[in-house]
């Protein structure tokens, strides 16, 4: 088995579009850049199927009215040299005051709290500038809370989030994610950072049993706000919501889902062309 490494140059504004239309397209993992992303398939898919899709990305973005100038070319990665490849791309991030996030294959030589996030192939490895947004403000409202028991991630990915709360203080923390490969990832992050403190669930969130008292959804507009009450209901009456991955322009929606649930805004944080909220009852 080898993979199809894709560089692809295309606008800040179209990029969060491709990346989830590509998702659904068998695409194992992104590396984000500035005005490019790094896109893996399998090589199984073929190489004809896959550039297909690209120009059918091209079409389907410029059909939506976003910036559709792209260009892309590819390389074939050998099984041997899969892990080779991530290891070029994947160097430590300082996150925050006191957060490093770091593949399995570096050191940390800097004194800070270090979160293991192996790439693999899922996403959420620390170099989306809302993951950076959420890991600051969990670090920062970890200090403040001294209600720290349990932690809900919904929409995992690699488990980033949860493995930065416990340890950052949370006594218990619950995954939860549709894609299975999301869930593999998380479970091999949490004991590369050896913690046995944490549930990983694939499914929707309605799987959650319980109350939390803090809440993490770093997931589109669309599935934040169709998933209101699921997050509303399992939120402690003194609980944090943490919602992120929403782009300017949509918050109001956003609020508006969780208002109608009971809940109200505490705080905006806006990064460029994203909002983060942070809400309570």
């Amino acid at each position: 088995m080898g993979y199809y490494e894709f560089n692809i140059k295309i606008s800040d504004e179209s990029k969060d579009a491709l990346i989830e239309y590509l998702s659904g397209k068998g695409c194992l993992g992104i590396i984000e850049g500035n005005g490019n992303i790094t896109a893996y398939f399998q090589d199984i898919i073929g190489i004809d199927k896959i550039t297909d899709s690209m120009q059918s990305a091209r079409h389907l973005l410029g059909n939506s009215g976003l910036n559709d100038e792209m260009s892309f070319d590819h390389v074939f990665i050998g099984e041997r040299d899969w892990n080779e490849s991530w290891k070029k791309k994947f160097k430590p991030i300082d996150v925050g005051e006191n957060l490093t996030i770091l593949p399995p294959w570096e050191e940390n030589s800097n004194g800070r709290i270090s979160l293991i996030i192996d790439p693999g192939m899922a996403f959420g490895t620390g170099h989306h500038e809302t993951t950076k947004t959420c890991l600051m403000l969990i670090e920062k409202l970890s200090k403040e809370k001294t209600e720290k028991n349990r932690f809900l991630d919904f929409g995992t990915g690699t488990g980033i989030l949860s493995i930065a709360a416990l340890k950052l203080g949370f006594k218990h923390a619950v995954c939860v994610d549709i894609d299975p490969l999301a869930i593999d990832a998380a479970h091999r992050n949490a004991e590369l950072n050896k913690l046995e403190n944490i549930e990983i669930k694939e499914g929707s969130i309605s799987l959650v049993d319980g109350k939390f008292d803090f809440i993490a959804a770093n997931l589109m507009s669309e599935i934040l706000i169709q998933n209101a009450h699921e997050i509303a209901s399992r939120l402690n009456k003194s609980g944090t919501a943490l919602l992120s991955g929403i782009i300017v322009g949509q918050e109001n929606d956003v609020i508006a889902a969780m208002e109608n649930e009971g809940l109200h805004v505490l705080e905006k944080f806006y990064d460029g062309r994203w909002v983060t909220i942070l809400l309570t009852h």
